[in-house]
């Protein structure tokens, strides 16, 4: 019965990383159209939204996947992303090679980094986590 519930938890813990994965997107790209918008050069638009969406992704991910609100976990967070953007790149490279353009590579990277970043944010980020 205990392998059944964590089986559960596990994938509403899941889940909820996909969800809360779209307001980030959300919230990410809103930042760089309103800096555009507002007249900002699109690469210093793209540069203060990442930041800006890596700091909103370090709060929603924690407290609304892994229930945690430690900021001293941001510098493990920030490595996370760093440790998935080399697997996005590497698969779009290697899928380029078989003949994949860059946007369906792109697509196909979707759901490996997603499952990935998960589990580097469970396992290494938010290692002690609450979840219900």
């Amino acid at each position: 019965m205990k392998a059944v519930l964590a089986s559960a938890t596990a994938h509403r813990q899941f889940f909820r990383f996909l969800a809360v994965g779209l307001l980030n997107t959300a919230f990410g790209y809103g930042c760089y159209v309103l800096l555009v918008y507002f007249g900002c050069h699109y690469t210093i638009a793209y540069l203060v939204a990442t930041v800006l969406g890596i700091l909103f992704n370090f709060k929603t991910i924690g407290k609304l996947v892994f229930r945690s609100n430690d900021n001293r976990l941001l510098f493990r967070f920030i490595s996370v992303y760093g440790v998935v953007y080399g697997v996005n790149v590497s698969g779009v490279k290697a899928l380029s090679l078989i003949g994949l353009g860059p946007y369906a590579s792109a697509a196909m990277m979707l759901l490996p980094a997603a499952a990935i970043s998960y589990h580097l944010n469970k396992r290494f980020v938010f290692r002690n986590d609450k979840t219900d």
